[in-house]
């Protein structure tokens, strides 16, 4: 069987869709038939690619948080070592992941998508922010800016604190004291970061 061709552009159309109704109703209030419309496709189109709108949802979630990771990464400079713009690029990831309206969306109205990626296994997208991890600690061990560890347990542990602070830090924050806030949090992280980064 001749696997079907999706045009880029489709894809990201439909996506596109999907987004807009999940922020409309959220994920057990959209249908495909709903995207289709939405999207100017036909729903066969849409069942021959994702069968169900969790699937269509799992790759709206993967397109979204690699780009707002990739985004929150500083571009490499010359004049600075490869750990500040690692802690710089977490800590800002941790910031744009909190602020996204997608992932709010979805952790007040249908938290239960995010659980299977926080206890079973992991996602395409967590896949994506490993490997840009890896990459910048592989750097930062051939400028000499990071610490030296087993690469994959290095980045895996980043990875395991950063998705804590994400998906938990408003459990522990009281705006109340300007000493338990959103910011003060997230230098903290970065205090963290950069104390377990340094060699």
């Amino acid at each position: 069987m001749t696997p079907i061709r999706h045009n880029h552009s489709d894809t990201d159309a439909v996506l596109d869709a999907a987004r807009d109704c999940v922020l409309a109703v959220g994920v057990r209030r959209t249908t495909l038939t709903d995207v289709s419309r939405r999207a100017g496709v036909s729903r066969m189109t849409l069942y021959r690619r994702w069968p169900d709108v969790r699937t269509l949802v799992g790759d709206l979630m993967t397109r979204e948080w690699i780009a707002l990771a990739v985004s929150a990464m500083p571009a490499p400079d010359p004049a600075a070592p490869t750990r500040a713009r690692l802690v710089g690029g977490l800590v800002a990831g941790v910031a744009a992941f909190r602020a996204h309206p997608l992932f709010h969306k979805i952790a007040d109205v249908d938290p239960e998508l995010l659980l299977p990626y926080v206890l079973d296994r992991r996602g395409a997208s967590q896949d994506a922010l490993l490997g840009l991890i890896t990459g910048a600690l592989a750097e930062g061990h051939a400028d000499g800016s990071v610490r030296v560890a087993h690469l994959d347990l290095q980045a895996r542990s980043l990875l395991l604190v950063v998705q804590s602070f994400t998906l938990s830090l408003r459990t522990m924050t009281d705006e109340a004291d300007p000493e338990l806030t959103d910011a003060a949090f997230l230098e903290e992280l970065r205090t963290l970061l950069e104390r377990t980064l340094t060699p």
